[in-house]
């Protein structure tokens, strides 16, 4: 009986630790191998094809702004390591819909970012879905927030652990750092300028197109301008509060 159990206890003991290895080891390759091939199709056709017609080139962020929409029933706001918020409130300008929001379908990649500071590069994928974009490695673009380069806030969300954990290291962002979003329309350059080091996941003011905390009202921007958010998770392995990081378009 004794022996019995004590096998039993082992054989647990390797299924736990077989599940663990998946989760914080086996998740990442697997993201991090897609991730990367995503980015080399997307920048590969993009050096090849020219952007479309009426699109910006730069980033001079001069038109557009966020679309007023919440994301759908079957993109539901990320747990356990990736989002902010669960939506981005209409914008009251009445501005039309950009044009990533306006037309890339959901869980499509249409952008990659790259992070210098914690060697970044990952392309960015419409929508907030778990299965369809998080899971995956890549970072998600929350639905009605802006397009990059345009006026109003580019939200996007990644998990901070497993599948991939391109927003690890988002901590160790520091005022001034920058950030690049490049898309088929151009390359736009932002600089880190606010970090909310904790927050509720309720706290959609973070997503704004005027981001500004509704938790901790110190935190944010009062004027229009062309924001970037990011948000994860924090503490790592635990999806208790958020951490989010701000910047803004400098060219």
């Amino acid at each position: 009986m004794l022996w019995f159990a004590a096998e039993t206890v082992v054989t647990c003991g390797v299924l736990i630790l077989l599940l663990v290895v998946h989760q914080l080891w086996w998740t990442n390759q697997q993201a991090r191998a897609e991730a990367g091939e995503r980015v080399a199709v997307l920048e590969r056709e993009w050096d090849i094809s020219p952007p479309e017609a009426g699109g910006s080139s730069g980033a001079s962020g001069t038109s557009g702004d966020a679309v007023g929409t919440s994301p759908a029933p079957e993109e539901p706001a990320p747990v356990g390591g990736s989002s902010a918020a669960p939506s981005a409130r209409p914008s009251s300008d009445g501005a039309k819909p950009s044009p990533a929001s306006a037309r890339t379908p959901s869980g499509e990649t249409f952008a990659v970012l790259r992070i210098p500071r914690i060697g970044l590069t990952v392309p960015v994928a419409q929508g907030i879905s778990k299965s369809k974009v998080l899971d995956k490695g890549y970072v998600g673009h929350y639905p009605g927030t802006a397009a990059p380069g345009r006026v109003g806030n580019v939200a996007l969300a990644g998990h901070r652990n497993t599948h991939g954990e391109p927003f690890r290291y988002v901590n160790r962002l520091r005022k001034g750092d920058e950030i690049t979003l490049r898309t088929r329309e151009g390359t736009y350059t932002y600089r880190v300028d606010q970090i909310l080091p904790v927050t509720s996941p309720r706290d959609t003011g973070v997503i704004q197109p005027v981001p500004r905390s509704i938790v901790k009202p110190s935190y944010g921007y009062s004027k229009a301008g062309s924001y970037l958010t990011l948000t994860t998770c924090t503490p790592e392995f635990t999806s208790r509060y958020r951490l989010i990081v701000w910047a803004t378009l400098r060219r």
